[in-house]
C-alpha cells in the first residue's frame, strides 16, 4: 500500500457510521480524490479540523483498493470565516459546486486550484462584495478551461473602443456598434462592464480580484457570466437564488 502527500481543499464531507467521514479533496497533485477519514468526527481526533468543508490542508493519504485512506492532515488555512457567514457560505457553496463539476478524478489542475483558493481567500479575509468575487471566479474559470471570450476588441473589425461594445454569446466576445448586425441579440455593455470583463480575462491571476465596480456594472457582469457559464458548461447553477429569499 503506497501513500501520497498533497495539499488540497475539502469539497465535500459525508458522515459514515458513528465517527467516520468520507471526504472529497481537490488536491494539488491528484485533482479530485476521495478518502476515508476514520474517527474524524471524534472531538479529540487529529483529523477533525483539517476535514471541515473548505479547509485547506496538507494531507497524507494511503492508497487502498477502492479509495484513499486519510492518515494525517495539517491545517494550512481553515477559511473559518466563511462557515460563520450565511451569505459568504452560500457564495462559497456556489463556487464549490462548479469546481466539483469541472475538476476530474486524478487529474491535477493547478491553475483552477489557485483560482479556487484565491476566491475562498477573498470571501473569507476581505470585505470585497461576494457577488463580485463570484463573477470574477466564473469568467476567469471559463477562460482557464479554454472558453476565454474574445474581449481585446471587436471580434469582426478589431475596434478597441470600449464605449462601443456589446457581448455576443453566439460569437463569444465583443462586437462594436458597426458590426452588431453579426448578432443583433448581443448584450449591450457599459464601458465599465466591458473593461471589467477584459480585465478579468487578461489580468495576472494574482491581481484578478483587485478592482471594484458599481452595482450597475455588477448586474451587467451577472448577465454575461450566468449565461456564458450555462452555454459553455451546459448547466444552470441556482444556489445563489436562495439569497433572494433573504431579501424578500
Amino acid at each position: 500500500m503506497s501513500y501520497i502527500k498533497t495539499k488540497g481543499v475539502i469539497l465535500k464531507e459525508i458522515n459514515v457510521g458513528e465517527a467516520d467521514k468520507i471526504v472529497t479533496i481537490f488536491s494539488k497533485n491528484k485533482g479530485k480524490i476521495s478518502g476515508s477519514a476514520k474517527g474524524a468526527r471524534r472531538p479529540k481526533s487529529s483529523l477533525v479540523a483539517g476535514t471541515q468543508l473548505f479547509c485547506y490542508s496538507e494531507f497524507v493519504l494511503f492508497k487502498g483498493k477502492d479509495m484513499y485512506s486519510l492518515n494525517s492532515c495539517d491545517v494550512i488555512e481553515p477559511f473559518y470565516e466563511i462557515r460563520n457567514d450565511l451569505v459568504k457560505l452560500t457564495y462559497a457553496a456556489h463556487i464549490n459546486e462548479i469546481i466539483t463539476d469541472i475538476v476530474q478524478e486524478e487529474q491535477p489542475s493547478a491553475r483552477v486550484l489557485q483560482l479556487f483558493l484565491n476566491s475562498l481567500y477573498m470571501l473569507s479575509k476581505t470585505e470585497k462584495a461576494p457577488e463580485q468575487i463570484a463573477r470574477v471566479f466564473e469568467i476567469r474559470l471559463l477562460s482557464i478551461l479554454g472558453y476565454a471570450p474574445s474581449v481585446r476588441g471587436c471580434i469582426k473589425c478589431g475596434s478597441e473602443d470600449f464605449t462601443d461594445f456589446s457581448f455576443s454569446f453566439r460569437k463569444c466576445g465583443f462586437l462594436c456598434k458597426q458590426c452588431i448586425e453579426d448578432d443583433r441579440y448581443a448584450l449591450s455593455l457599459s464601458e465599465g462592464a466591458a473593461r471589467a470583463i477584459h480585465y478579468i480575462v487578461h489580468s495576472n491571476i494574482k491581481s484578478v480580484f483587485n478592482f471594484d465596480v458599481s452595482n450597475k456594472v455588477l448586474r451587467e457582469l451577472e448577465k454575461v457570466s450566468k449565461r456564458y457559464l450555462k452555454d459553455r458548461l451546459d448547466r444552470e447553477y441556482n444556489k445563489l437564488e436562495f439569497l433572494k429569499t433573504l431579501n424578500s
